[in-house]
């Protein structure tokens, strides 16, 4: 008996690479970044960005975006987790944050240091808002 392949791309496949942007892209779009956010947040050049926009990202992408990209992912579900209402958890990353991680300070800002670490810092301090790992 044939075991059915898996109809899930590979992780490192040109399927898998384009579907991550394009997902990406959309979240960008959900939380009106620009430009230069969305380059920051992936942790590319804008040209690089732009080209990855247009569909001509290469496959795999390289280990610094999958971790970014992650990160995002995570931060975006977690938000529809605690807020959801779209618009507000769309709203979230640009609103100021009394939290003591964030000062007063909208978490987005945080989140476009452009330190990969500190989209993780995002991600746990959602995580455990929500009841999830630390």
């Amino acid at each position: 008996m044939a075991i059915p392949a898996s109809t899930t791309p590979e992780l490192t496949s040109q399927a898998a690479t384009d579907a991550a942007l394009r997902t990406f892209f959309r979240i960008a779009q959900a939380w009106q970044l620009n430009a230069e956010e969305s380059a920051t947040l992936l942790g590319v050049p804008r040209s690089t960005m732009f080209r990855w926009k247009t569909g001509r990202a290469p496959a795999p992408l390289p280990r610094d975006t999958l971790e970014r990209l992650s990160l995002v992912f995570g931060i975006y579900k977690a938000l529809q987790v605690l807020l959801p209402v779209p618009e507000r958890a769309d709203a979230w990353p640009r609103r100021p944050n009394d939290a003591p991680l964030f000062g007063g300070r909208p978490a987005l800002e945080r989140m476009l240091t452009g330190m990969t670490s500190d989209l993780y810092v995002v991600r746990t301090y959602l995580d455990a808002q929500r009841g999830g790992w630390t």
